[in-house]
């Protein structure tokens, strides 16, 4: 099978991971940058160019697409998945479920239509609905969310309602969109990363908060290990990838008091963190799901479950 890698660098250990397993496999593989490529669009001929270098352009064309897109180039990487699949081309998340997941407010409201267990979250335009805003999640301490942030980069934590306040205040002075959720204490700084593919949760973490930092990320100096999951965590994990609409994710879960809790679903969930706490060969299992997955025809029903 001739499998596409869309990321901007081969050298991460995701998609170095990727390449591996679908060579071992016997696959010819090939690592796409989707700012080098360019899209003829025609209702005859849909066809995605690759420009190699200043001047050397191609056609590429592949039987199945794993989509590594940053978020920095969401918009444009989701145009270029979404010319490969005019041609038909399998990917194992589609763009639309991609674009879904990456505004967290749409996914929010999304996952909330579904009746998937999540913090209290409020979203407002008009800055005299500040009050209401920090009322609304049970006021302070409380989370402050870039609608687009990544990595923790763009989560704030706001101790005091004055914090609060001069957070939103400033966030609403840059013309960004950010989100207000409630705190959830009795998590501790720690947070569950299940990796999903297909309708199963194939590894879970557990990943910690370095002292005196409240985001979990591995990326923030947060540490990881296995962590065995509870049957509700498993089913609200599966869920939550199904609302979205992909079928390969890393949903995350808070344990409160009341319950898991659904804070984000990741389109392209990284593969170092979760092969290392776990052991688990997640590269293979993902090259696995496609070669069984893309034969399943386009019929197949995918999205919103």
């Amino acid at each position: 099978m001739k499998i596409g890698i869309l990321s901007r660098n081969r050298n991460l250990y995701s998609t170095r991971r990727l390449v591996e397993e679908a060579q071992t496999r016997g696959h010819e593989v090939r690592v796409i940058d989707v700012l080098k490529c360019y899209m003829n669009i025609t209702a005859n001929d849909p066809t995605v160019y690759y420009q190699r270098s200043a001047d050397q352009v191609e056609p590429v064309a592949f039987e199945a697409v794993i989509p590594r897109i940053g978020a920095s180039v969401t918009a444009y990487g989701c145009a270029v998945l979404r010319q490969f699949e005019v041609g038909h081309t399998y990917s194992i998340n589609e763009s639309i479920a991609i674009t879904r997941s990456r505004d967290k407010l749409r996914a929010h409201q999304l996952l909330a239509r579904r009746g998937i267990g999540q913090p209290v979250t409020a979203y407002a335009h008009s800055a005299r609905a500040t009050d209401h805003l920090i009322e609304s999640v049970g006021g302070a301490p409380l989370i402050l969310k870039l609608t687009n942030s990544t990595h923790g980069n763009g989560v704030l934590l706001a101790e005091t309602k004055k914090a609060a306040e001069a957070l939103i205040n400033a966030f609403r002075g840059i013309g960004s969109d950010f989100l207000v959720q409630e705190f959830i204490k009795e998590a501790g700084g720690s947070d569950i990363r299940c990796f999903v593919v297909g309708e199963k949760v194939i590894a879970a973490m557990q990943r910690k908060a370095s002292k005196g930092e409240y985001r979990s990320n591995l990326h923030r100096g947060g540490t990881a290990e296995v962590i065995k999951l509870q049957p509700e965590e498993r089913r609200l994990a599966i869920r939550a990838a199904k609302v979205m609409g992909l079928d390969l994710a890393g949903v995350d879960i808070l344990r409160s008091a009341h319950g898991p809790l659904v804070i984000e679903v990741n389109s392209s969930p990284g593969l170092e963190g979760i092969e290392t706490a776990t052991g688990i060969n997640v590269a293979s299992k993902i090259i696995d799901y496609v070669e069984k997955d893309s034969q399943a025809g386009p019929n197949k029903p995918r999205g919103r479950g």
